[in-house]
């Protein structure tokens, strides 16, 4: 049957987000995308692609017509805000009839929580508005990595394989890419993708991060380009004691031994060292770990930003001001957070929304988190690297044949329809009247709703811009869209950025000794001078070879 509904009266194109999404992805030369081609990944072969046919494999970007305008517009590249609800028969309709064709498909898709039961409304209403019929095999989203492997070294391959960014690079999974999924080129590449508007509306720096092998391979799902660190603030503490959060890294310390009073059970913050490296200017993990310095590349490592944030890290926990069961590495630093326990946390944005939701309707409506705005070590104007725009992507299998392949193009146009559309709905709330009732103007899940709709499946199909979407916590709203605008000024592109980057089966995994290390130093088990020693070993080890295989990549783009 047809999807349809009454227009919205709000639709317009997301003009300003669109230009500004632009000129995120413009702001530099437009990079090659880099893996191996299965032989060793020496990254010179056929897998490397040069800026030239990069631009001719990229899908031609159209801002959705569909789109509402936001309440926050987008500054600069920031994600763009709703705080209005829309009912039902205002949203727009990208899909107006089902495109799938009936087709059987099948997905693995990563699932933190309890997958739904075979059969349920939740999916039913989704197949038959797409016209597919999804078979799901959810994997504990914990563990996930670990199954992944062993199915795709298996030759039972489900059609569809959503892999995040996290898991990519662990054991054979980079070389599955190239050798178990699609090109999706002949079907997306420059204007073919217009067929497919939901998926046109998805903004290139999003499709850049998804040319694996030289092959445009992925469905990205977009990310933003900052939130991947956020250190947050009990904001609603700072204001009834009359604080304001630190400005440098010495502000903090000493900020932080004051407010720290142990007998009271209240330590001043959780693990900051995620939030060092931004303050000390580190630069980020591979492949973009690199800088040029005298026509040399420095690693990450090497960098004497990278031992200053250590031994600043370790100055925290030294000082008694870390809560215990973060030093422990143990129990739920959320908990703590909002319990009030820790004063100070940081961790990825998407905690920003639910925490709030959930104390201010647990019985705490004071409750308000914020974000710190980043500044550089000596209070000076941070460097705030770009987080790449796409960190997982859902492949298709390499043997599907073609009009399933065109199916699964439906499906994920479909789950991709932008905020303000029925398709956007759907996927992320149901069907109205069964998984969610309209409450005083706000959707409110019903139990269906919490066990279906809620545990994300078709959220790992595909997924449009980046929106913070959240009417029934305006203020929470604002206030990410805010801190997102203040920080984008200090936004830099770092060398590599945008690029997968297969390294040499030798090389992969010369970094995977530094985390445990890094928590060693931080925790007072281990010294700077341990961390300097680990450094010369890597460099022995490999990693000047390293350093001579991303110089060769560098030099041979610049010739």
């Amino acid at each position: 049957m047809p999807n349809t509904r009454s227009a919205p009266s709000r639709r317009s194109f997301l003009a300003s987000t669109a230009v500004a999404a632009a000129a995120v992805g413009s702001a530099g030369p437009l990079l090659s995308a880099c893996s191996s081609d299965g032989s060793g990944g020496d990254g010179g072969g056929p897998g490397r692609v040069s800026e030239k046919d990069a631009k001719q494999i990229l899908p031609a970007y159209q801002a959705s017509e569909f789109a509402v305008e936001p309440d926050i517009p987008s500054q600069n590249g920031s994600s763009p805000g709703y705080t209005s609800y829309l009912p039902v028969d205002e949203l727009g309709v990208s899909v107006p009839e089902p495109k799938g064709g009936g087709a059987e498909l099948s997905a693995m898709t990563p699932l933190w929580g309890t997958a739904p039961k075979p059969g349920n409304a939740y999916w039913t209403a989704m197949d038959e508005a797409i016209g597919v019929k999804m078979t799901w095999q959810t994997q504990d989203g914990n563990t996930y990595g670990d199954k992944l492997g062993a199915v795709l070294a298996s030759s039972d391959i489900p059609d569809l394989v959503c892999i995040p960014g996290w898991e990519l690079n662990k054991g054979q999974i980079p070389k599955a890419v190239d050798q178990r999924f699609a090109d999706l080129g002949p079907y997306l590449s420059g204007d073919k993708v217009l067929a497919y508007p939901n998926l046109a509306a998805v903004p290139t720096p999003a499709w850049k991060a998804a040319i694996f092998g030289g092959k445009l391979r992925g469905l990205p799902m977009p990310q933003q380009v900052i939130g991947g660190v956020v250190p947050f603030y009990r904001q609603d503490v700072f204001d009834r004691n009359g604080w304001t959060p630190p400005t440098s890294a010495d502000e903090f310390l000493s900020f932080a031994k004051e407010v720290t009073n142990a007998k009271a059970k209240v330590w001043a913050c959780e693990d900051f060292k995620w939030s060092a490296w931004v303050y000390f200017g580190v630069l980020p993990e591979k492949p973009m770990c690199w800088r040029e310095e005298g026509g040399k590349l420095v690693h990450r490592y090497e960098t004497d930003e990278y031992l200053e944030a250590l031994e600043w890290t370790r100055k925290l926990y030294e000082a008694g001001v870390v809560h215990p069961d973060a030093v422990a590495a143990s129990g739920d630093a959320a908990a703590r957070f909002a319990a009030g326990e820790s004063l100070m946390w940081n961790t990825g944005s998407g905690a920003w929304h639910g925490t709030v939701s959930e104390q201010r309707s647990g019985g705490n409506p004071d409750f308000r988190m914020n974000a710190m705005d980043f500044f550089a070590w000596d209070g000076g104007d941070p460097v705030i690297y770009a987080g790449n725009g796409a960190n997982i992507w859902t492949f298709l299998n390499k043997n599907l044949p073609e009009e399933k392949i065109l199916a699964a193009l439906e499906l994920a146009n479909f789950c991709a329809g932008p905020y303000g559309t029925y398709e956007n709905r759907l996927r992320d709330y149901g069907v109205e009247g069964t998984h969610y009732t309209v409450q005083d103007g706000l959707p409110v899940r019903t139990a269906d709703g919490e066990a279906q709709a809620a545990q994300v499946t078709y959220g790992f199909i595909a997924s449009p811009e980046v929106a913070i979407a959240h009417p029934d916590q305006p203020e929470q709203v604002a206030d990410q869209c805010g801190w997102e605008q203040r920080m984008m000024a200090f936004v830099k592109e770092p060398m590599f950025y945008g690029r997968q980057i297969q390294e040499p089966d030798h090389l992969a995994n010369l970094s995977d000794p530094f985390e445990a290390l890094e928590d060693d130093v931080v925790r007072g088990r281990a010294s700077i001078g341990d961390m300097q020693n680990a450094v010369t070993e890597w460099r022995r080890s490999g990693g000047d070879e390293l350093r001579d295989w991303y110089k060769q990549l560098l030099d041979e783009e610049s010739a």
